[in-house]
């Protein structure tokens, strides 16, 4: 979703707000602008398309200025075009808003009958008439901004600049996370860290509802209520060289290669390898009591929950519920008491999760959030954070913060298993010695199979349709592995579970259909081959993913990939691997934007 910036700075900054924002395009965009204070007037450049496009603009029509704002633009209100692009400005006011305001027709009829003139189809453009218009009434720019934030509804991350005003800035949020970076004689707002990294480690996250007045020197932080609040300062741990592609083609390529050093990271926070013990401490505290786990997340994160939910109820014999949160938000669902309401987001920030979890929230269940970001406003309001340790996953494909977030709801289980005396010793000793032997696993595979995927993904290129099988707990890799595949290659692709294949999906296979069959050699695998067989038989194009002999399939497969023997236990974590390969390097032999997929943004802020 759209990023902001901002940058009171000591020289010029508009490269360094170009170069900001360069940071913030895994999060999706269609446009980009910046605007400066340049000779105490406003001005700005602003262009359709990529970051390219507006940089061509500023080296034929340079922009100054110390003080400056900038955003990457993912179209909600109005197409994708320049006139909509932002900053969004009049003569007193310039403004950068990721979010969407909800009353913003009201408002734009208002400013409209007194005499305003809109310039784009935006909701944005109504921010800048409604400050511009206190400012007009005499009110100086603090003012004028507490003023307009109480008109607005929705939820937004802002940034203001005023005309005549050098060392000030304005940032606000409500909904949309907002990071305030500091450094000596220099002052910075973002979206995120991630975008401040290289100037500065220390950083001050504003809460919900906040607004801060920055200068060089000083930042005042007011709440909702316009009570100045103090908001502690904290050192991050995202450094310039976790945003490098380092000698990988693609931040996709890179993060799944950096999958087996993650998966350790995580792993070592949440079980004790040696003792081959689950660390509980690490661990929502009534895992014994619980009576129900409710499970609530969007897109690959809920794919990671329905894997969770074959490992609770299987090894904690704990019953779970599921669904996607933006159907889960609606639905009233009655709560038990001594449930726990479990929530899986890469950001922490994803709207319709942070929606579900303060409706859970009211309803007395013990919130518990799986995040890579713990600093994140869904981590700052559960009770027990869990992170997972994927660092920065700058492609918007996820691929690395999926296994890591499985690595987390694997040690969960197991602890809750352990905790509720469904497992004994020996077994958590077996699955933890199964955990512990992934990375080495993952790593090979990695190493070793680069040619056969770059094959498959060439046959696979020409497909306008694909589907994928999985049986069992390998089912939910299933559809992960078909939302890669559409994700960046824009290939329809479907998962479904195996045993459905006579229940509609069969009608669709003929020889122009790839078929791709997750097969793990455990108690499933003869009835996953018999369904198999059944695609064969009607002449499907197979591609098999298994630890078994492939002779044992009774046919020839178009294509195999041969995995290592792992514990059935693991097995998910395992399979995730091919189905992000596969659908990597069938976008890279379409020729697509790998790590910025089209209309898909990274941290989906608003509903």
């Amino acid at each position: 979703m759209c990023g902001i910036v901002g940058i009171l700075g000591q020289q010029d900054v508009s490269s360094q707000l170009v170069a900001t924002l360069r940071r913030l395009e895994y999060r999706g965009y269609d446009s980009a602008g910046i605007a400066t204070v340049q000779h105490g007037a406003l001005d700005r450049r602003r262009a359709q398309g990529k970051l390219t496009n507006l940089e061509a603009l500023l080296s034929t029509s340079p922009l100054e200025g110390r003080a400056g704002i900038g955003h990457t633009r993912w179209a909600t209100h109005g197409a994708p075009s320049e006139r909509n692009a932002h900053p969004h400005m009049t003569e007193r006011v310039s403004v950068v808003h990721n979010g969407i305001i909800e009353n913003y027709r009201e408002l734009r009829a208002e400013f409209t009958a007194l005499g305003c003139k809109f310039t784009s189809d935006t909701d944005t453009e109504v921010i800048v008439h409604l400050v511009s218009y206190q400012l007009d009434q005499g009110m100086a720019p603090i003012e004028a901004v507490a003023h307009a934030l109480k008109r607005l509804r929705g939820a937004f991350a802002l940034g203001m600049l005023f005309k005549g005003e050098d060392n000030l800035m304005i940032a606000a949020r409500r909904g949309s996370p907002l990071a305030i970076g500091h450094n000596a004689g220099e002052m910075y707002f973002g979206s995120d860290a991630i975008a401040l990294a290289p100037y500065t480690d220390t950083i001050t996250y504003l809460e919900d509802g906040d607004w801060a007045v920055l200068t060089r020197s000083s930042i005042e932080i007011f709440n909702e209520d316009g009570v100045k609040v103090e908001r502690k300062s904290q050192k991050s741990n995202i450094s310039a060289q976790h945003i490098e592609k380092g000698n990988h083609r693609h931040y996709m390529s890179k993060e799944i290669a950096e999958q087996p050093e993650v998966i350790s990271r995580t792993l070592a926070n949440y079980v004790d390898l040696n003792a081959g013990r689950v660390r509980l401490e690490r661990l929502p505290a009534n895992l014994d009591t619980i009576t129900r786990i409710t499970i609530s997340a969007c897109g690959t994160a809920h794919y990671a929950g329905q894997v969770a939910k074959y490992w609770f109820e299987q090894y904690a014999r704990l019953p779970v519920e599921i669904d996607v949160a933006s159907e889960f938000r609606y639905r009233e669902v009655p709560l038990e008491k001594n449930g726990l309401a479990l929530f899986i987001s890469q950001s922490g920030e994803t709207a319709d999760t942070l929606a579900c979890l303060r409706y859970c929230k009211q309803q007395g269940q013990r919130i518990a959030a799986v995040v890579n970001v713990p600093s994140s406003t869904i981590a700052r309001e559960s009770d027990d954070i869990l992170p997972t340790y994927a660092g920065p996953e700058i492609g918007v494909a996820s691929t690395k913060a999926f296994t890591c977030q499985l690595a987390v709801l694997a040690a969960l289980a197991i602890g809750a298993g352990r905790a509720r005396g469904v497992i004994d010793a020996d077994r958590e000793r077996e699955l933890i010695v199964a955990l512990a032997e992934l990375p080495r696993h993952i790593s090979t595979h990695i190493q070793q199979s680069g040619s056969a995927y770059e094959k498959i993904g060439s046959n696979l290129a020409s497909a306008r349709d694909v589907l994928y099988l999985g049986r069992g707990i390998t089912y939910p890799i299933a559809m992960e592995g078909a939302l890669k595949l559409k994700e960046i290659s824009y290939i329809h692709a479907e998962g479904y579970a195996a045993g459905e294949l006579k229940h509609g999906p069969i009608a669709l296979i003929d020889k122009n259909v790839p078929v791709i069959i997750l097969a793990p050699d455990d108690n499933l695998y003869d009835k996953t081959v018999s369904n198999l067989q059944e695609v064969a038989a009607r002449g499907g194009r197979i591609i098999l993913i298994s630890d078994a002999p492939a002779n044992r399939v009774g046919c020839e497969p178009e294509a195999v990939i041969s995995l290592p023997k792992v514990h059935p236990f693991t097995s998910p974590v395992m399979y995730a691997v091919p189905m992000q390969l596969i659908a990597y390097h069938t976008a890279v032999a379409i020729g697509t934007d790998v790590d910025q997929p089209r209309n898909l943004a990274k941290s989906v802020t608003v509903e």
